[in-house]
């Protein structure tokens, strides 16, 4: 897919208040350390990540994503009545229905013909939000589309440590060390065309590929709310998720490259969906970028899903590691598997 007439205006987003460390889980797994003979650091040797945040209990979805995107908004010239389409892309939400867009839309004070509606696809919730706007602005049907989300690990999580507390299961921890890597925070993407932009962060364009062959190698389930009754359980297979999303991610990089007919040299940055060191390491180096090119959130905010890739971005821009004119990939890779490389032009 290419665009000529899309542009990334603003970021905003928001940190959830508590710091949780690595050391903090740990204390709490003390009983399963001494059981299975681990040593107290292993959480954070494995995943390289020292702390994430979690949300105050009982905090809700909509109101996260609607903070963020007020401050998307803030940071724009566009004026909610220019915004033709929101949309949530977070994996958790506050209900089964209505969809959290419509309180996020009734928050921000967006207008009756304002398009709302969720979208969910594992992490890459926010970037396919970002391409449905796109689109809409490429078709001259809106000026402007907001993408927001709005994640939650504090639930999933005390869930698995009690788990892990009950089961003292070798294997149970390895399916489920995933999850203690979790974090929470918000963020929104504010997109508009040409003649709304004040930034000039073009979207050029990107690419999508998939290998649901593998789309039992994550699941949360079976609820899709949070907070929600009854049984939540996530597992993750991590091995299988790593080598096959970086088979998955190596083929998208190369198809992508080529979709937006970028040197050798290029991409001169590079945001991606935060998981880990061990992953961090191992997609780098199969797609052949340095580390140096490569900015990260992971050791201090963990792995926010959805929220992941673009807070990072909010942060790298805040940062100045995005310099005008570099050639930025977002490379997001989701439990499913599904790929999706975004190019941008800062």
């Amino acid at each position: 897919m290419r665009y000529s007439n899309v542009y990334i205006d603003s970021f905003g987003y928001e940190l959830a208040p508590n710091v949780v460390t690595s050391d903090d889980i740990e204390r709490r797994l003390e009983p399963v350390y001494k059981a299975l003979h681990f040593q107290k650091g292993q959480l954070e040797a494995l995943t390289g990540i020292r702390e994430r945040r979690f949300w105050d209990p009982g905090y809700a979805m909509h109101e996260g994503a609607m903070k963020a995107g007020q401050k998307a908004i803030d940071a724009s010239s566009v004026l909610p009545e220019h915004i033709g389409l929101l949309i949530y892309g977070g994996v958790c939400r506050d209900n089964l229905e209505p969809a959290t867009a419509c309180a996020v839309s009734n928050g921000l004070g967006l207008g009756p013909k304002t398009q709302i509606y969720d979208v969910s696809n594992a992490c890459l919730g926010v970037l396919n939000g970002m391409i449905q706007v796109a689109n809409a602005i490429e078709l001259g049907q809106i000026k402007a589309g907001l993408v927001v989300s709005c994640e939650s690990a504090r639930q999933i999580v005390d869930f698995t440590i009690d788990r892990l507390l009950e089961t003292k299961d070798m294997e149970h921890f390895k399916k489920t060390i995933a999850t203690l890597t979790g974090g929470s925070g918000a963020v929104a993407v504010l997109l508009t065309d040409a003649s709304l932009s004040n930034t000039g962060h073009q979207l050029l364009g990107g690419l999508i590929t998939s290998a649901t062959a593998y789309h039992k190698l994550c699941r949360w389930g079976p609820d899709t709310g949070i907070p929600a009754s009854g049984l939540h359980i996530m597992q993750t297979d991590s091995v299988g998720v790593l080598q096959h999303g970086v088979a998955l991610g190596i083929e998208t990089y190369t198809a992508f490259k080529k979709e937006l007919l970028w040197p050798m040299d290029k991409p001169d940055k590079v945001i991606c969906h935060q998981v880990g060191a061990t992953h961090q390491k191992n997609i780098l180096e199969s797609i052949g970028i340095p580390k140096e090119k490569d900015f990260t959130t992971f050791k201090y905010l963990g792995n926010i899903g959805t929220v992941s890739l673009p807070i990072t971005a909010a942060i790298a821009k805040e940062r100045e590691f995005l310099l005008k004119n570099d050639l930025v990939g977002f490379f997001g890779i989701g439990s499913g598997l599904n790929c999706l490389m975004l190019g941008v032009k800062w």
